[in-house]
């Protein structure tokens, strides 16, 4: 075979990427911030905080991150790192960096050091986290040095060597742009809270308390929402690049070392047109078309790998649309304009677990979906190419073109039966009457019915491969959105990404709705009358948006405003069905709100 390349070609194979040896190596960059994560774990947190927040470190200490007011980019920008860290660590020879890898290492061996990267990188990557929720100048101090830390060695390591000999001599670098952003996001954002720890006033414990209820104005995104869409966007952008580095360049390799000894084989099998004998010194036009032909499979390629990552894009920030939409009508009780039966919105075991699951249910839905994607525009691209691009441009008939020409009549007789029978159900058996249509000729309906049984059924096979391919188009584009089944209804149960978001709603909806914030708010400022400025309950309006006041009321508007708000709220509260199941008794309705309750779980 060696024979059959060019000497460039070889010339391109002799030149293998050696391995390099950043100055800093992986085992020793690891092995230093290892035990400076570890410490920081056992930091008592009683020292970053308030004295009355003692707790036994910052690993057992409630880090609540995922709060709905929390640091959205922060949080984001650490799951970004975790997600990139991961997908480097499926190509990768040494998946533990703190074990060396070797030859003799025995395959159930290399699959444990696996597994036990899957919990090592989560418990490195938390401290970046955890700084961020104590919430106190010192923690903020130490996100700083930490994350200075990962974005200097990170970017270290690819400057001193920024290519490697894994699938493509720049992947290595390519595959690590993520992570380095995400870290140069927390290396700025860390230093700016701690400069506002500076420039503004220490928050209290019962200021701290009141940020559940911050005042928001118009609809929020879910932090659970914002963090599944990056991790899909940043999927998205880590399958494309395996793909594309993983064929582009053995295309272009195959490319460039095409010689006219193969060109003589492709002859002599069919795949390659000629005109003159498969000899090897008249191949040079023969050699042209062939490498033509890879040159149009190659942007075949990388068109299809294009039109994938933009459609994944576009049916998630669909799904951000969708999102909305289905949270405010939650939030209103419209439970049947979102789920085809009625459900109690309230937590569950399976509901908890499908919220825990439900980014990451998001993000391999995504990579699934855009490898479908990715085949099947693949292929279809090609044979349009070389079906009827290729073939119109060299004006030579193809096989394609040979079935259209031989089968013409089978063809016509299908386009006329179709035309005819539009035609007759128009003006034949149907009558139109000034405000209504009625059937007409039922007798010559019925005899044209049974004579063209035999062409419709010739119809209906090309409907049917029509709808199969459809079905299959619209599956592939819509596979990475979890707002939409793929099944029909009554059966959607056996989707799992459905599933797992309609239970996600639940959670959603019953720990973030709006009146329930409204509520919990009321109850506080109930509890502390004199709360802080703009969060008083006068300033509540039916729990959907918290206001601020924007000047001086008398003392009478003030005290009928505040009767006013606490009584839409009770109103609201009476009448919102998915709290009757919490009432006594006496007092539940099944039809409240025109709602029929169920227990039917989606």
């Amino acid at each position: 075979m060696r024979d059959f390349f060019s000497p460039s070609l070889s010339s391109m194979f002799s030149s293998v990427i050696p391995d390099c040896d950043p100055t800093i190596s992986p085992k020793l960059y690891h092995i230093c911030m290892a035990p400076v994560s570890v410490s920081i774990y056992q930091v008592p947190r009683g020292r970053l905080s308030a004295p009355t927040l003692v707790t036994p470190s910052l690993a057992c200490s409630p880090a609540n991150f995922l709060e709905e007011e929390g640091n959205r980019g922060l949080v984001a920008a650490v799951f970004g790192i975790l997600f990139s860290s991961l997908c480097v660590l499926v190509l990768d020879k040494d998946p533990l960096p703190l074990v060396a890898h070797s030859s003799q290492t025995a395959c159930s061996l290399w699959s444990i050091l696996r597994i036990l990267a899957l919990l090592y990188y989560p418990a490195f990557y938390y401290p970046l986290l955890a700084c961020a929720t104590v919430g106190h100048r010192i923690s903020y101090l130490v996100g700083c040095l930490l994350s200075w830390c990962h974005c200097v060695v990170h970017i270290w390591q690819k400057v001193d060597c920024p290519q490697s000999p894994k699938i493509y001599r720049y992947y290595s670098m390519l595959s690590y742009i993520p992570i380095i952003l995400c870290l140069v996001l927390l290396s700025l954002w860390y230093p700016a809270l701690l400069i506002r720890s500076f420039t503004g006033q220490e928050e209290t414990l019962s200021k701290e308390v009141m940020k559940i209820h911050r005042v928001t104005r118009g609809f929020q995104i879910p932090l659970k929402l914002i963090l599944s869409i990056t991790m899909a966007v940043i999927a998205v952008y880590q399958v494309a690049l395996l793909l594309l580095v993983a064929v582009v360049p053995t295309i272009q390799i195959v490319r460039a070392g095409m010689t006219k000894d193969i060109v003589v084989l492709l002859v002599q099998f069919g795949l390659v047109p000629s005109e003159s004998p498969a000899v090897p010194g008249d191949m040079e036009k023969e050699l042209n078309t062939v490498k033509y032909y890879l040159w149009s499979l190659e942007v075949c390629y990388i068109c299809s790998l294009v039109l994938c990552c933009l459609l994944t894009c576009a049916m998630l920030l669909r799904t951000l649309v969708m999102h909305r939409n289905n949270l405010k009508a939650l939030y209103q009780g419209a439970v049947l304009d979102v789920f085809y039966k009625a459900h109690i919105l309230r937590p569950s075991r399976q509901a908890i677990v499908c919220w825990m699951s439900f980014a990451a249910f998001q993000t391999a839905f995504a990579c699934l979906g855009l490898l479908i994607q990715q085949v099947i525009f693949f292929i279809c691209s090609v044979g349009f190419t070389f079906l009827v691009v290729i073939p119109l441009q060299s004006g030579t008939n193809t096989y394609l073109f040979k079935i259209i020409q031989n089968m013409w009549p089978f063809w016509l007789t299908l386009v006329v039966a179709v035309i005819v029978q539009n035609l007759a159900a128009h003006y034949l058996f149907l009558e139109h009457h000034s405000l209504r249509k009625e059937l007409t000729n039922r007798r010559a309906l019925y005899i044209v019915t049974y004579l063209l049984f035999p062409t419709n059924v010739l119809v209906g096979v090309l409907a049917g491969v029509w709808r199969m391919v459809i079905s299959g188009l619209y599956n592939a584009v819509h596979f990475c959105q979890l707002d939409i089944s793929l099944l029909n209804r009554g059966v959607e149960t056996f989707d799992p990404g459905y599933h797992a978001y309609c239970h996600y709603l639940k959670i959603e909806v019953s720990q973030s709705h709006p009146v329930m914030k409204a509520f919990c708010l009321m109850l506080l400022q109930l509890a502390r009358p004199g709360g802080p400025l703009g969060l008083r309950a006068s300033n509540v309006e039916e729990g959907e948006t918290f206001p601020l006041p924007t000047g001086g009321m008398h003392g009478h508007r003030r005290g009928a405003a505040s009767g006013r708000a606490r009584w839409w709220l009770a109103y609201t509260l009476l009448n919102n069905p998915s709290l009757i199941a919490c009432r006594k008794t006496a007092l539940s309705d099944p039809t409240a709100n025109g709602t029929q309750l169920s227990t039917c779980k989606p």
